[in-house]
């Protein structure tokens, strides 16, 4: 997954730049279907805008999400593409609660702003919740081959 198109958002899009991205810490963090992104010019900037719907902590997910890896930019025709590795999370002693969007953002301080969003998708193309991944079963986010998202 994902289902949905990688949105970036509009707060913080004139920011990205690949060189800073590359050497930051990036996470991935699912939030209920309570969310509704707000992708103004002035809309959501911070993942404190965001994190109050966050799914809840435990049963193998973490508040703040999964760290990516392997962060990297490939050149394409016109500009870069931005892919990592794959994030996941192992339900263990319960489920991992139903999510509707995964939102990737900074976690530290970058362009004068702390834990800035970067973008996000929605995991199911209905929309609808993806639901709660059961005990002894991964969630597992699959970065697309054309990148998470591609600036050109």
């Amino acid at each position: 997954m994902p289902a949905g198109t990688f949105t970036l958002y509009s707060a913080n899009k004139d920011d990205v730049n690949v060189a800073d991205l590359l050497g930051l810490t990036l996470k991935i963090g699912l939030v209920s279907s309570a969310y509704t992104p707000n992708n103004a010019t002035g809309g959501h900037s911070l993942w404190s805008s965001v994190s109050s719907n966050e799914i809840a902590n435990g049963n193998g997910y973490t508040t703040g999400g999964a760290t990516l890896g392997t962060l990297a930019s490939t050149a394409i025709t016109g500009g870069w593409k931005f892919t990592t590795a794959n994030p996941s999370w192992t339900a263990s002693g319960g489920n991992i609660p139903a999510w509707r969007y995964a939102v990737m953002y900074v976690s530290g301080t970058v362009w004068g702003m702390t834990n800035p969003v970067i973008g996000y998708f929605i995991g199911d193309d209905t929309p609808a919740d993806i639901p709660a991944t059961t005990a002894g079963n991964t969630l597992t986010l699959v970065c697309p081959s054309d990148g998470w998202f591609d600036v050109t």
